[in-house]
């Protein structure tokens, strides 16, 4: 089946990135590198693919994170380990203060597996951030990550050629 999906796939090149992006642990980082490297698609589009394909979970994620937390918590055997994330992360919140949405913004923007757009919903939904600034850091964090990933992947000459083209 898998193979299936991914002949079918190679005819839309763009939906294959789209998809690739939305995947949590790949996202962005896997959908560029794929788009440019492996598809060489131009970086423009590729880059407004890979986002919208990223952030498109992120809303999801932020406004049901947060119940499906708290019904991991009622659990026998994993409540446990789910309340003390709670309640660590209640600490936690109240010593970050004013620097999350920044230091949100600034994880998900970093390049490296397990940093992106999915993680850092977890952590705005055990932080208990608002929803909607936390979308905004994210999406803000998810854009740097694009621009970092498109230099990495295309080279700082080619986004500006494909940019300023």
């Amino acid at each position: 089946m898998l193979d299936f999906l991914l002949s079918s796939l190679q005819d839309y090149p763009y939906l294959y990135v789209f998809l690739i992006s939305m995947l949590p642990i790949i996202e962005l980082r896997g959908g560029m590198i794929a788009a440019i490297t492996a598809l060489g698609l131009p970086f423009p589009s590729s880059y407004l693919v890979c986002v919208i394909g990223n952030l498109l979970p992120v809303p999801f994620l932020l406004l049901f994170g947060e119940r499906v937390l708290v019904w991991c918590a009622k659990l026998p055997k994993i409540g446990g380990f789910f309340s003390r994330i709670l309640v660590k992360a209640d600490e936690k919140a109240h010593k970050i203060g004013k620097w999350e949405l920044f230091g949100l913004m600034i994880f998900v923007a970093i390049p490296l597996p397990g940093s992106g757009a999915w993680t850092g919903s977890v952590i705005a939904t055990l932080l208990r951030l608002r929803p909607l600034y936390a979308f905004f850091a994210i999406a803000l964090g998810v854009l740097l990550a694009g621009v970092i990933m498109g230099f990495a992947s295309f080279g700082l000459l080619g986004v500006l050629q494909a940019v300023l083209s």
